[in-house]
């Protein structure tokens, strides 16, 4: 060997090797990530040369990568057959800031920012530190002699040259470790962090792993060694003992399948990708595999599970849902920048060209290339979905494991609101047990209907025959029953589909078109019942805000309805199921309810009567506050005092039944004015 030159590291790369040999780092293990990135890039800078001169690769035709650990001498070593370096690029290289991302990291951290922060910032070489204290390097490129680079960090390094030339091209990394990092000498967690890390670099990655196999040996050879022929060995048996065995093994059998041609690639094939990413056991429902080109160019494929995991709403969980790659070598499998939370159940692989390979979350927030990526993303899941609603059956098990995320996006993506709502489906009273999407509802909509109409409830019985639908259904009209908690988050953002309003029919101003025979009516129902409704207004006093004559109902006597931009009756029934809920919020946001009675309803029209002969009748008090309670049930609403309620109806029990009288009744029908004579007694109740 030549002797060796003495090089001081430049000012900046010494204060950070003084930074990663002082501190401790929770990441450690992105230093073999780092080193075989660089040894890819050094094949890929030979394949390129080799395209215009054939001759590069003469030395070495093969270009690959790799790993020998060895334990007696606690070293790592990586080799590459890439384009290795001159003695200037190893000066260069080695010795200064390149494009190793060492520059940001070292401004960030001059800016105040936590070391630990080292694993996610790819300083390149200088990463081999994290778990070595002296780093040697052979490279020799086609151009130069072979030289040896050897540094323990301490503020220079040496370079001499090897006249005992080892490799033909390339580099080899040998890293002495620290006795605390000797498990990176273990077969298993190299094979780990190389399927975690670079599992997809182009060339392929091998390790050199020790294998013991039985070895027979015949009665001479045992002789011929042991060296005397004892009566006990003298048996014509063979012996056997353990032979410890060197051998390569290829670590990244898994090719990168989004590099390839769609249409060369099998359905068996990509299940058996989607199952290696995500440990599923199933095969994935559907799957988009695409690339994007332009000022901005990735590869990408969606995959969408077979069924929704039991965890996917759990706030604690970081989703796993992208693994972002950056030239095949993996980054992160968290990004939550590619991908909004309501789409966290989709599965995907991006690998883009254009991002730096030392892209850290802290660089990941202010990327606009993460932003373009992330459009591309929710506009290809999108287009999926459209597609597989095409295919009912298969759509009919996608939207019911992940029916909630669409809606969740409804209420968060404003950008893509439209485009979601497309993809809703819900039962209506004109769909029986099938659902229909909000597309299918304006088809089938009456001739001058304008609006849709909708109602949101507990389950499908309690809407279909509830109150508030009646003169609905009588006139024709269809109405999408919302029967799902998160549908009333939903139906709040999507205020109109098509050009068509929303109208929820639980809530004021439901206005429905009526002739001017009606119309005429209606004004002299409103005149006739002026009376009665001020009476239940001074009887129910502040419980309701007024009490008007209804247009909604065909055939119960009375219904509460909530204001326009409050709570319905659905959701105040939600929120008070809160367990942290705030109290201050209900009071704020629960309407106050209107009364609307049927002036069509006998037992309304009795009262009608009873007010204006007796306005002191003190049965019409009871009957109203009977009334009100069980519009409330029948409205969606809870009652506040239920004991109360049960206690009406008991009473309402014994007067049906005579029971307490002194005169027994000889029939089990009563005429409401019967009733009514007895029901001053309830009185008592209140």
């Amino acid at each position: 060997m030549s002797g060796s030159e003495t090089y001081a590291f430049q000012a900046e790369i010494n204060q950070l090797l003084s930074l990663i040999i002082n501190a401790l780092y929770s990441n450690k293990e992105i230093f073999l990530r780092e080193l075989i990135s660089n040894a890819s890039d050094a094949c890929d800078k030979a394949r390129f040369e080799s395209l215009t001169d054939k001759s590069k690769l003469d030395s070495n035709p093969n270009l690959e990568i790799k790993i020998i650990p060895n334990k007696k001498e606690n070293t790592l070593t990586i080799i590459d057959t890439g384009l290795g370096m001159t003695k200037s690029d190893l000066v260069s290289n080695l010795g200064t800031i390149a494009r190793s991302g060492t520059k940001a990291f070292m401004e960030a951290i001059q800016a105040g920012a936590d070391v630990s922060m080292i694993g996610q910032f790819g300083v390149g070489f200088y990463s081999a530190y994290l778990v070595a204290d002296k780093v040697t390097v052979f490279s020799k490129h086609n151009d130069d002699h072979e030289y040896i680079w050897e540094s323990t960090a301490g503020g220079t390094f040496t370079i001499l040259k090897n006249d005992e030339e080892q490799l033909g091209r390339g580099t080899k990394v040998i890293l002495h470790l620290k006795e605390d990092q000797l498990e990176y000498l273990g077969e298993r967690r190299i094979k780990d962090l190389v399927k975690k890390h670079s599992e997809f670099i182009s060339y392929p990655i091998e390790l050199l792993v020790e294998k013991s196999a039985d070895k027979e040996e015949t009665k001479s050879e045992a002789t011929n060694e042991a060296g005397n022929t004892n009566a006990e060995e003298s048996d014509d048996s063979n012996k056997k003992h353990n032979e410890i065995r060197s051998e390569w093994q290829l670590l990244n059998k898994q090719k990168p399948i989004w590099m390839r041609n769609p249409e060369d690639i099998s359905k068996e094939e990509y299940a058996t990708f989607y199952k290696s990413l995500t440990n599923d056991w199933e095969d994935h429902l559907a799957l988009k595999h695409f690339s994007v080109e332009g000022q901005l160019e990735f590869k990408s494929i969606i995959f969408v599970p077979r069924r929704a995991p039991f965890d996917l709403f759990d706030q604690k969980k970081k989703p796993s849902s992208v693994k972002l790659y950056v030239r095949r070598v993996f980054i992160m499998d968290n990004c939550e920048e590619l991908i909004p939370d309501y789409l966290a159940f989709v599965k995907v692989v991006v690998d883009s060209d254009d991002l730096p390979l030392n892209i850290s979350r802290e660089m990941l927030q202010q990327n606009k290339i993460l932003k373009v990526i992330k459009k591309n993303i929710i506009k290809k899941c999108l287009e999926l979905f459209g597609e597989m609603s095409e295919n009912k059956q298969e759509y009919n098990k996608f939207y019911e494991c992940f029916s909630k995320n669409l809606k969740l996006g409804i209420h968060e993506d404003n950008q893509n609101r439209q485009r979601l709502s497309d993809l809703l489906r819900y039962q209506t009273s004109k769909g029986g047990e099938e659902q229909c999407s909000f597309k299918d509802y304006v088809t089938r909509m009456k001739d001058g209907q304008k609006e849709i109409y909708y109602i949101t409830g507990e389950s499908k019985k309690a809407v279909e025959n509830s109150p508030f639908v009646e003169k609905l259904r009588k006139r024709g009209f269809e109405v999408i029953y919302m029967i799902d908690p998160i549908d009333e988050y939903c139906v709040g953002q999507l205020k109109e589909y098509d050009g068509h309003k929303l109208v929820c029919v639980t809530k004021e101003n439901l206005k429905l078109e009526n002739s001017e025979e009606e119309m005429k009516r209606k004004e002299e129902l409103k005149v006739n019942f002026d009376s009665l409704c001020s009476c239940i207004k001074d009887i129910l006093g502040e419980k309701i805000e007024k009490v008007v004559v209804s247009d909604r109902l065909v055939d119960s006597p009375c219904v509460l309805v909530t204001g326009e931009y409050g709570w319905s009756a659905n959701m105040e029934r939600i929120m008070k199921a809160q367990a942290l809920r705030d109290n201050t919020m209900g009071n704020h946001m629960s309407s106050r309810k209107t009364l609307e009675i049927n002036p069509e309803n006998p037992i309304i029209d009795e009262l009608r009567k009873r007010v204006e002969s007796d306005k002191g009748d003190k049965t019409v008090k009871d009957l109203a506050l009977l009334l009100f309670e069980t519009a409330l049930l029948s409205s969606g609403f809870s009652l506040e005092e239920p004991v109360t309620f049960a206690n009406r109806i008991h009473r309402m029990i014994n007067l049906g039944l005579s029971i307490g009288d002194d005169e027994p009744t000889g029939s089990e029908d009563h005429t409401f004015e019967e009733i009514t004579e007895s029901t001053s007694k309830m009185e008592e109740v209140d």
